[in-house]
């Protein structure tokens, strides 16, 4: 079980940096992870700051996870 744990900590990693990655770079690819798109009724280029804070956080965590697990 310790490597499906590993393998879902470094998606995380991935997806956290993917997320920062949209708060600075406009290309469709990373438009298909935008949180602001999916959860907001308007989303706006004031709102893509959202995806920084929670790429920071979930990249964050996973990076945690992963050094103490």
């Amino acid at each position: 079980m310790k490597n499906l744990d590993t393998i879902v900590t470094i998606i995380g990693i991935i997806y956290g940096f993917l997320l920062i990655l949209t708060a600075f770079v406009r290309a469709k690819f990373t438009e298909a992870f935008r949180l602001d798109v999916m959860f907001m009724p308007n989303p706006s280029e004031a709102t893509r700051l959202l995806n920084l804070v929670a790429g920071i956080l979930v990249a964050g965590y996973s990076i945690y996870s992963l050094l103490e697990g």
